[in-house]
């Protein structure tokens, strides 16, 4: 809609396309929840007064309306399905725009896989701004199937789609001055910069802010969250599957730093989507405890939106997009309508129309002639071994140290005693990496577990009880083109096939999640612990989060930021 033609329309002087009538307006600009009516044309709101008329009208019946909601920082390839799936799990529950990194199919295959998933949104109801992602590969620890320069990046920013860079993990090298870091952060200057940099404080945290970025969603503690909120930064406050952070991160926010608080997933499963929600779920949350209903919206909504320099959107108000959630109340935050661009696209919780289809793309293993002799640890009897220790809910682990059992000369899983053998097998380049050490709070009594989705390089992560189980696990992963399984004897006793880049699948979330559940099960009858391994494995392989992490080179201490034997010195 052209300029004039908007005055006219705010103005009231010709018909509208839509008039939302008898609804309690959340504005999130003010504050206030009053009784308004909301006018729109050409998918933007032109007025919130009465005495307009529309070619439709909809009476929400006294129900509150609010901005379409915002995620700040997800990984879509992390829920392990398509873009098309992923909003359709999402948009009836009042999501209509997601600020997404790529980096996970990103280290699989590069620039290709950004525009993967950006043509996959093509058609559908939930916008998609993308966040170039910074670390391809995270580090130099690892082998990933891309490697993304500040001059693989530039030729992407004249894309509409593309608003910043996306989360700087290499926190030690932005600090440290690193070249390749400082190339892409002079390329992005002036634009929005995500971090990620988890227990950072101190001059260190004040060098990584002045460097340019300008956001953080790793907080873990509300001293932590405090800190980089007092030093200028954004805090996205996380609830995701594997790491939930958003209670604790509460105490930090108060009146005065609440409108520099976002709400993000990062990353969910498909059965916490189906059955949690989205960021709907963070509301209730909020709202549980005690913080007002107008102040949680705004963290899902204006917050972000000004964060990154939307100012079209996450309000309504004259000139901003219509973007628009019908909640029956707001303590539940049930979405009962979702308006995309002033377009009704989902009406009680269920999308009603067409999503799209995700275009074809494959996946890479060049895993040839696995077998358990690759997974085989020279080792002498009382030798100990660095281990790497699960924390419950969280992706950082404890550096542990234990005695490790030892057999025909060999370092071995031992059951008994939660110590278990972990592997990282390189997928991509054919190199024939195999890192190896151990890891403590799966509680496995025997099988194995592994996993295509490794963040954030995404080679084949196993951990197990024997290595004949291991490499069983191994070549399933492979065969399947991608996927997640676990064996026991020998035997596949559950699997997620995930041909797309070996991080998803293209079924709808409800089937997905099924085989989720599935492969949990399967798990927990090996005795495992852990509601959910497959994130919590996941995890073992990104090195930018302490202390202790593998990849396909070796056991990484995150701290000293350097590849260290698997055993103590």
């Amino acid at each position: 809609m052209d300029l004039a033609s908007m005055i006219v329309m705010a103005r009231g002087e010709k018909q509208v396309d839509l008039v939302i009538k008898n609804c309690q307006l959340v504005n999130v600009l003010s504050g206030d929840v009053s009784q308004a009516e909301v006018a729109v044309s050409g998918g933007i709101v032109v007025g919130i007064d009465k005495g307009y008329s529309g070619a439709i009208i909809v009476d929400l019946g006294g129900r509150y309306l609010g901005p379409g909601l915002i995620d700040a920082h997800v990984h879509i390839e992390s829920s392990m399905l398509t873009v098309p799936q992923f909003a359709a799990a999402v948009v009836p529950r009042g999501t209509t725009l997601v600020v997404t990194d790529c980096h996970e199919i990103a280290n699989v295959m590069g620039v290709a896989g950004i525009r993967f998933m950006v043509d996959s949104a093509k058609e559908s109801p939930l916008d998609i701004l993308v966040m170039l992602p910074s670390c391809v590969p995270a580090t130099p620890l690892e082998t990933s199937g891309a490697v993304l320069s500040a001059g693989d990046l530039e030729p992407l920013l004249d894309e509409p789609w593309a608003i910043g860079l996306g989360e700087l993990m290499n926190f030690p090298g932005t600090i440290a001055g690193a070249p390749d870091v400082l190339a892409k952060l002079e390329l992005f200057k002036g634009m929005p910069v995500d971090g990620h940099a988890p227990g950072l404080g101190g001059l260190d945290l004040a060098a990584y802010i002045a460097a340019g970025v300008g956001s953080d969603h790793e907080c873990t503690s509300a001293a932590e969250a405090a800190e980089k909120l007092a030093k200028g930064m954004y805090v996205f406050m996380r609830e995701g599957t594997g790491a939930r952070n958003l209670l604790d991160l509460l105490e930090a926010m108060n009146p005065s730093n609440s409108h520099r608080c976002c709400l993000c997933i990062d990353d969910r499963h498909p059965g916490d989507l189906l059955s949690r929600g989205h960021i709907d779920s963070m509301l209730r949350m909020v709202v549980e405890t005690g913080i007002p209903p107008v102040t949680a919206l705004q963290m899902a909504t204006i917050n972000t939106a000004e964060r990154f320099g939307l100012a079209e959107y996450g309000a309504i108000a004259p000139g901003y997009v219509a973007d628009m959630v019908a909640f029956d109340d707001l303590e539940s935050f049930e979405a009962m309508l979702v308006f995309k661009a002033g377009q009704i696209v989902a009406k009680q919780g269920r999308v009603i129309r067409d999503l799209g289809v995700s275009p074809e793309v494959g996946s890479s293993f060049n895993v040839a002639g696995f077998s358990a002799e690759r997974l085989v640890m020279p080792a002498s009897d009382g030798v100990r071994a660095r281990v790497i220790g699960i924390v419950q809910d969280q992706i950082v682990t404890d550096a542990l140290s234990a005695e490790v059992a030892v057999r025909d000369g060999a370092a071995v899983s031992d059951p008994a005693s939660d110590t278990l053998k972990v592997a990282v097998v390189e997928r991509h380049a054919g190199t024939g990496n195999v890192g190896l050490a151990f890891v403590r709070g799966f509680g496995l009594k025997s099988g194995a577990l592994a996993s295509s989705v490794a963040h954030d390089s995404h080679n084949i992560i196993v951990v197990g009880c024997t290595d004949a189980d291991m490499a069983a696990a191994v070549v399933r992963v492979t065969t399947m083109g991608g996927g997640q399984v676990v064996v026991a004897g020998g035997k596949v006793a559950a699997e997620n096939p995930l041909p797309i880049g070996g991080l998803m699948s293209p079924l709808p979330a409800d089937a997905v999640a099924s085989q989720v559940d599935g492969l949990n099960k399967a798990a927990a009858e090996l005795g495992c612990l852990l509601e959910d391994p497959f994130m919590t494995m996941s995890f073992l392989a990104l090195p930018v989060i302490p202390e202790l992490k593998l990849t396909d080179r070796g056991l990484v201490d995150v701290g000293r930021f350097e590849i260290i034997g698997a055993f103590n010195d």
